[in-house]
């Protein structure tokens, strides 16, 4: 059976069968689902009889339709009776992800007249007389909102608010887990760009940051280039900054690998949404030689009309020779390829066609632009966005040292400094001693990852120094988060 999307963990399944009890059942089961494509990862005894076993059979396949496949080979099988099929991903999002404990006891009226009323009347006054305590005094001081619309939800589209809580419920799991930061999904139903803005807006007072999630792109510009004017307290757009920052990192140690410098490589980046564009105006901040941005309409170009404001500065400050042709023409004689858009737009044919010592950052979930096997076939280091693959470029590298940092320093805004320091930090934790064609980031449960994070930004918070100069192309850049109406 040819399964051309790879097994993972995301669609793995368990199987509760009953097969006859002889030397060789346990091992036909095995068998039968090795063949089917999928992985088995673990295999249980749950009861047995004389003449019956039963077993909980769990495997890694590549999709829905895919576990049916499994299942009907097993059911096939003879001797063999499958009696239920639980979708582990399913079982774990029951009830939701996450919840709200007591930091205090409650076990008294002592204990109970201090945490509320009338005890707590006296800290209400104080933040009453000084708004500032509220950062010392409530959950400000470690809150952040994960707001979304769900206009963009993964790689899977417009959604709407209820279907994207899943999504916002992980993030806000991943942040307490990777950096003690108590976070909260506020899912919203509008997409209404004012309306979004004035909710964010009315809601502030109570977190002491704001992470924007899955919110298309260009309106996601304009609405974080608002909340950033009239908020004082840091507002960061995960799919542009933490992307942007992870490659940049991992980008920096592929480069290390290579021998190349980021001024004298030429970069191929697929998808110009919200990640593509953040990670490029990056990489220009950062003196890149060339990029050429890749999207709908093709190759962003000078002279290409009908584009959005977004776009249109992509095309003005990309791509020096004005290359208009195909994605395959584009990578071709290109040290660096990075796609943030749609799978399997690339064959292993043309990474051969790239630069000596090529990078590739096939970063489309859950399949990526180019298959990673066939890329290695080529390039020096690939890396993807899938935990089953080396290299994988994981925001969760990022976002939560970037909030603990900058909530740890009381910061008013996320900076590009701070975003250089992270990257920074990101790959110095590798260490140029064990970089290597696979290992160019750190694992996201490297427990070193998110406190160097956060020292990084909190020193960029409290020392802000100039960013080195670069000279990127004919206009001078606008910060990462500029207004969408002239820039992105």
């Amino acid at each position: 059976m040819a399964i051309t999307r790879m097994p993972s963990a995301g669609f793995s399944i368990t199987i509760r069968i009953a097969v006859t009890a002889d030397a060789s059942s346990i091992g036909r089961l095995t068998t039968s689902v090795g063949e089917a494509g999928a992985i088995v990862t673990a295999l249980d005894v749950v009861d047995s009889d004389p003449t019956h076993v039963i077993v909980d059979l769990t495997c890694d396949t590549a999709d829905a339709g895919h576990a049916d496949q499994v299942v009907d080979a097993l059911t096939a099988l003879d001797g063999v009776d499958v009696r239920k099929v639980s979708d582990r991903t399913f079982l774990l999002h029951l009830g939701g992800k996450i919840e709200v404990t007591s930091k205090v006891a409650l076990r008294n009226r002592d204990e109970l007249s201090r945490a509320y009323t009338p005890g707590v009347a006296r800290v209400c006054m104080a933040i009453a007389e000084n708004p500032a305590d509220a950062r010392r005094l409530t959950i400000k001081r470690n809150t952040v909102a994960v707001v979304s619309d769900g206009s963009a939800v993964l790689g899977l589209g417009n959604l709407g608010p209820a279907a994207s809580l899943p999504v916002m419920e992980g993030k806000a799991a991943l942040f307490k887990r990777f950096g003690g930061v108590d976070a909260w999904p506020v899912v919203l139903d509008t997409q209404d760009t004012d309306e979004i803005v004035q909710i964010v807006k009315a809601i502030a007072p109570a977190y002491g940051g704001i992470n924007l999630e899955d919110i298309a792109a260009p309106r996601c510009f304009e609405i974080e280039a608002r909340l950033r004017e009239a908020l004082d307290i840091p507002v960061f757009h995960d799919d542009q900054h933490g992307t942007a920052i992870c490659v940049l990192a991992a980008l920096t140690n592929a480069l290390r690998v290579v021998g190349k410098r980021l001024e004298d490589v030429r970069v191929v980046v697929s998808g110009a949404g919200a990640a593509g564009t953040a990670i490029m105006k990056l990489l220009l901040r950062q003196g890149v030689g060339d990029i050429i941005a890749y999207d709908r309409e093709g190759a962003l170009h000078r002279g290409l009309t009908g584009l959005n404001s977004a776009w249109q500065w992509l095309a003005e400050n990309t791509n020096k020779e004005n290359y208009s042709g195909d994605l395959p023409g584009a990578i071709r004689g290109a040290d660096v390829f990075i796609g943030v858009s749609a799978p399997n737009l690339l064959t292993g044919d043309d990474i051969a066609q790239m630069a000596k010592d090529s990078i590739v950052f096939a970063l489309a979930n859950p399949d990526p632009e180019v298959d990673p096997r066939e890329a290695r076939k080529h390039a020096a280091v690939v890396a993807t966005g899938r935990s089953d693959q080396p290299n994988q470029i994981n925001n969760v590298l990022a976002f939560p040292g970037v909030f603990r940092g900058m909530l740890d320093a009381h910061a008013e805004e996320f900076t590009e400094e701070m975003a250089i320091a992270a990257a920074r930090a990101i790959a110095d934790v590798v260490g140029e001693e064990k970089i290597n064609p696979t290992v160019i980031v750190p694992s996201v449960f490297d427990s070193r990852v998110a406190p160097a994070v956060a020292a990084a930004v909190r020193a960029a918070a409290h020392n802000p120094s100039p960013l080195p100069a670069a000279d990127p192309g004919p206009a001078d850049l606008p910060e990462i988060a500029a207004n969408a109406s002239a820039t992105p």
